[in-house]
C-alpha cells in the first residue's frame, strides 16, 4: 500500500523471520554465537538452550543459525513438538531422510535406524543437529526421549546434537525434578532478552534501509514511542512501524510521528497495560492473624524484586525534554534526514543551572526515582529507607564508586553531591562524556566533569523489597527467600545450574560471582550481593546509556 509512496522494494516491516532483515543487536550477536559454538564442537554432544520471550526473534536468530551451520553439519529442524515421543522420532528420522517403512510402529525400531545413521554420518566426518523451535511444548515424556537419543554415542564421543528453542516457560520445564538429567546436560544456554531503548532506534533504520529508503520517515518521537508500547519485542515493533506507516501515507505525510505511533498501538490493542516485559520471580511479605506473623511470598511480574507489591507498569524510562515535552516541535521541524543521521542533544553543564532549579532537585530526587520505578507514591517510603527505615517496602544501599562501577550495577542512582551543604542528584543516564540527571518531567544532559568536580563517589540506590526479607541469606537456609535467589543466579552472567539449594556447592559459586562484581567473598547474600544478583533480572528501570 505505501511501498511506492515511502520509495521502498519491500514491506520493512513484515513479521515473517526473513534473515535478509536480521538486526543483530549485541544480544542476538550473543545468542548467534552460543548456537553456532553449541551445534560446533563445542556442544560436545550436550543440549544447546535457546529461551526468549514471544517475538524477541528466536526463530529468526534459528533461520540465521541454518544459513551459518559448518560444513558437513546434517540439520534436523523440528517446527511443531507437540507430538508423543514416538512421533517425535520419526519427524526427526523424516528430517534426515532415513527410511522408515515398516519402523513407525515400534520406538526401538525408529531408535535403532537413527543409531545406524549416526554411526555411518560420524564415519564420514558428519556432525548431526536436532534443532527443536517451540520446546516448552514438548511433553515431559517426549523430553525424557530426547534425552536418551544423546546417549547415542561411540567410546569418545557423543553422536547427536540438541538445539533447544522456546519461550521462558521451557526453564521452568527443565527445572522440573524428573528432568533434572537432561537440565544437566546443557552445555550452552541463553536468554533473549527485548532490544534495548539505543538499539530499538538502530533496528528500525535497519529495517528501513533494507527495504530501500533513503531516509529514515520515523522521528525520534515516533521511535522512543515505538520503543515505549514495543517494550523492545521485535514482533511489537513490527507490527505497531507498519500500521503508522499506514497511517502517515494515509494523511498524505513524509514523516511518522509520536501520535501515529501511539494511534497505531491502540488500533492494533497493544495498550501499555498489555505489553509485559520478561518476567521474574519476586517476593510479596503478609502478616498472618492470629498471634504468629508468616511471610507469605507469592511469585508475581513485570519488574518488580523482592518485596514489592504489584503496580501496573506502563513504559520506558522518561526521556529528556528535548525528546518528551518538545516532542510535537520536533515531529513538525526535525525530520531524521538520514537513515544514519545520529541526533545529540546540547550538553548544558551544572555550572549553568541556577540554584533555584538544584534546589527544586533536590526536593524531587526521591519522587523522580519512585517514577522511574512507576510508583509515584512511593517518594516518601524511598527517602525513609535511604535514612535507615527497612519497614517501608523498599530498602536502600549506600555505596562508593565510579561512573564505570555505577554502569556496570544498570540501575538509576541518587548521586550525593558536596555542595555548600550536601545535595541529591538523580542520576538517569551515563554515556561517555555527558549525564541525563534530575527526574523525569526535568530532566537535563551535563558533562561528567561539571558534576566530578562536586562528586566525591557517594550515591544511593534503592529498590522494591518486602520489609520481611532477611538480612542475610546463607548455607543451609531454605525457603521462598533461597528460591527466589536461585532464581536470580540463574539469570546472570555466568549463571548458577546446579541443585536449588543454599549448599557448598552454591556458596562456592556465590563466592566467585562476589569476587567478580567486586565484592566481599564471603558467600552471604546481604544486600549488596542481593542487588548485584537481582540487576540481570531488571528489566526496567534502567541507567541508559545513550539519549
Amino acid at each position: 500500500m505505501y511501498l511506492r509512496y515511502f520509495g521502498l522494494n519491500e514491506p520493512p516491516f513484515s513479521i515473517t523471520p526473513d534473515p535478509a532483515f536480521v538486526y543483530l543487536s549485541p544480544r542476538h550477536r550473543d545468542a548467534l554465537a552460543h548456537l553456532l559454538y553449541g551445534i560446533g564442537q563445542g556442544g560436545s554432544g550436550g543440549f544447546v538452550q535457546l529461551t526468549g520471550e514471544v517475538g524477541t526473534g528466536k526463530t529468526t536468530l534459528c533461520r540465521c543459525l541454518l544459513e551459518q551451520v559448518p560444513e558437513g553439519t546434517r540439520i534436523a529442524l523440528i517446527l511443531n513438538p507437540l507430538v508423543t515421543p514416538r512421533e517425535l522420532l520419526a519427524a526427526i528420522s523424516e528430517e534426515l531422510k532415513i527410511d522408515i517403512s515398516g519402523s513407525t510402529d515400534s520406538t526401538r525400531l525408529l531408535v535403532d535406524g537413527l543409531n545406524r545413521y549416526l554411526l555411518e554420518a560420524h564415519g564420514r566426518g558428519e556432525r548431526v543437529v536436532v534443532v527443536i523451535d517451540e520446546a516448552q511444548n514438548l511433553s515431559p515424556e517426549a523430553l525424557e526421549q530426547v534425552r536418551l537419543l544423546t546417549n547415542l554415542e561411540t567410546s569418545k564421543e557423543k553422536l547427536l546434537q540438541i538445539v533447544l528453542l522456546g519461550q521462558p516457560e521451557l526453564r521452568e520445564l527443565l527445572q522440573r525434578r524428573n528432568l533434572r538429567q537432561l537440565a544437566q546436560r546443557i552445555t550452552a544456554r541463553y536468554h533473549l532478552s527485548p532490544l534495548a531503548h539505543k538499539d530499538t532506534h538502530l533496528y528500525i533504520r535497519h529495517r528501513m534501509q533494507i527495504a530501500g529508503a533513503q531516509r529514515n520517515p520515523f522521528r525520534r518521537g515516533a521511535m522512543n514511542a515505538l520503543y515505549q508500547r514495543s517494550q523492545g519485542i521485535p514482533r511489537l515493533i513490527n507490527i505497531i512501524a507498519d500500521r503508522a506507516l499506514v497511517a502517515a501515507f494515509a494523511k498524505e505525510r513524509v514523516d511518522v510521528t509520536s501520535a501515529m505511533v501511539q494511534e497505531a498501538a491502540n488500533e492494533v490493542q497493544l495498550g501499555e497495560h498489555q505489553v509485559k516485559r520478561v518476567r521474574w520471580p519476586w517476593m510479596v511479605a503478609t502478616a498472618a492473624v492470629v498471634t504468629v506473623a508468616v511471610l507469605l511470598f507469592v511469585t508475581l511480574t513485570d519488574r518488580r524484586l523482592p518485596g514489592e507489591t504489584p503496580v501496573e507498569q506502563t513504559g520506558a524510562v522518561a526521556l529528556p525534554p528535548a525528546q518528551n515535552e518538545t516532542e510535537a516541535q520536533i515531529d513538525a521541524t526535525e525530520p531524521d534526514e538520514s537513515i544514519q543521521a545520529v541526533e545529540q542533544p546540547l550538553v548544558q553543564t551544572i555550572g549553568e543551572l541556577d540554584s533555584d532549579w538544584l534546589r527544586v532537585h533536590q526536593d524531587q530526587a526521591w519522587q523522580g526515582l519512585a517514577e522511574l520505578w512507576n510508583d509515584p507514591s512511593a517518594a516518601f517510603a524511598i527517602q525513609a529507607a535511604c535514612n535507615g527505615d527497612d519497614s517501608t517496602g523498599y530498602a536502600c544501599l549506600g555505596d562508593q564508586g565510579s561512573w564505570s562501577k555505577i554502569k556496570r550495577l544498570g540501575l538509576p542512582v541518587v548521586l550525593q553531591l558536596q555542595l555548600e551543604t550536601p545535595s541529591y542528584l538523580l542520576l538517569q543516564g551515563v554515556d561517555n562524556e555527558k549525564l541525563l540527571v534530575g527526574a523525569p518531567d526535568e530532566a537535563v544532559t551535563v558533562s561528567k566533569d561539571s558534576v566530578e568536580a562536586r562528586w566525591l563517589g557517594s550515591y544511593l540506590v534503592s529498590w522494591p523489597q518486602a520489609s520481611g526479607w532477611p538480612a542475610e541469606v546463607r548455607r543451609g537456609n531454605n525457603g521462598p527467600a533461597v528460591a527466589t535467589i536461585m532464581e536470580m543466579a540463574g539469570r546472570v552472567d555466568v549463571p548458577y545450574h546446579g541443585e536449588q539449594v543454599f549448599d557448598a556447592a552454591f556458596e562456592v559459586w556465590l563466592k566467585s560471582f562476589q569476587a567478580r562484581n567486586g565484592l566481599i567473598a564471603d558467600g552471604i547474600v546481604g544486600r549488596n550481593t542481593l542487588l548485584h544478583l537481582m540487576t540481570a533480572s531488571i528489566d526496567e528501570p534502567q541507567l541508559i546509556d545513550s539519549w
